[in-house]
């Protein structure tokens, strides 16, 4: 069974009413919605096989043609990286490497957010990396933790069952638990968020081209992603779900973390997209309306 997504140290199944204070930047408002919202953790996508060792050929044989090398896809959203922030200020200091940069981005984000924020909210080690892998995996099947760049939430996922047919469905006050930070990812200056990203770009293309993608380009990917979010239908009512049956004589301690959608077409829907159903309408509205901000200042006309 998948691990849990939220702490074992909540005990009250009331929404936490303590007003989050987290970051934001314009990957880090995907990434808000990955790490703070999901549903459970998910399991790591397993690693690609390694290609098999082919024998050589026979010495009568002829060599086999090369293969046609794969042409990169045109750039279709090209960005201008700016380099370090805060030139105004007198800040020269260059980019370092991706693998050295940790420092480097965590300074950065604490200038944003606080880094009292920074230390709460963010897993500093190797973030930007983190990032691209979720903001990738945001519009496939599983966002593994394992390279959440953010800390998850620490309150419960909680359900309303109907009196009269047994049916499950998410709690109303289940959305209050998000809305401190979707309000904070509200009050975030746009400019200042695209402004960050566009600093740090040439270490997100970087990390991307490093997790498996060589010659393509991450804000290709990062736009194609926020549209798929941003189209997310807003269901008009809180979608049923069900208990994940068990099987085994070991009973389930947190049977909170086994809850999936009823409705098939939903469950086969991205991890980006149950996350969005799971938060509530009006947060959904919230955040697509501020990743629809976003997406405004990044794309060129």
């Amino acid at each position: 069974m998948e691990p849990a997504l939220d702490h074992d140290d909540y005990r009250p199944p009331e929404p936490s009413r303590s007003s989050a204070r987290v970051w934001a930047a314009i990957v880090l408002a995907l990434v808000a919605v990955a790490g703070y919202f999901g549903w459970r953790h998910y399991q790591p996508v397993p690693a690609p096989a390694e290609a098999p060792v082919v024998a050589a050929p026979a010495a009568e044989a002829p060599p086999p043609a090369p293969a046609a090398a794969e042409v990169p896809p045109a750039v279709e959203h090209p960005i201008d990286a700016t380099g370090p922030t805060d030139k105004a200020q007198g800040d020269k200091e260059a980019m370092p490497a991706l693998a050295d940069a940790g420092p480097y981005v965590k300074k950065l984000l604490e200038r944003l957010i606080g880094s009292r924020n920074a230390l709460t909210y963010l897993q500093p080690d190797r973030f930007v990396a983190h990032a691209v892998a979720t903001v990738d995996n945001l519009a496939r099947a599983q966002a593994p933790v394992a390279v959440w760049p953010v800390n998850p939430v620490p309150q419960r996922f909680t359900t309303l069952r109907n009196g009269a047919d047994g049916t499950e469905t998410i709690h109303p006050d289940n959305s209050r638990r998000y809305q401190p930070l979707v309000s904070l990812i509200e009050s975030v200056d746009t400019a200042q968020a695209v402004g960050l990203y566009r600093d740090l770009y040439p270490l997100f293309q970087q990390a991307y081209e490093e997790l498996g993608f060589p010659g393509r380009y991450f804000n290709d990917r990062l736009i194609q992603v926020m549209d798929h979010l941003i189209d997310t239908p807003v269901p008009a009512q809180a979608p049923a779900v069900q208990l994940v049956d068990v099987k085994g004589s070991v009973p389930s301690l947190r049977p909170w973390v086994r809850y999936e959608f009823v409705d098939p077409q939903l469950q086969s829907l991205s991890a980006g997209r149950k996350i969005l159903l799971r938060v509530g309408a009006d947060n959904q509205r919230r955040l697509q309306a501020k990743l629809a901000d976003i997406r405004r200042q990044l794309v060129k006309k």
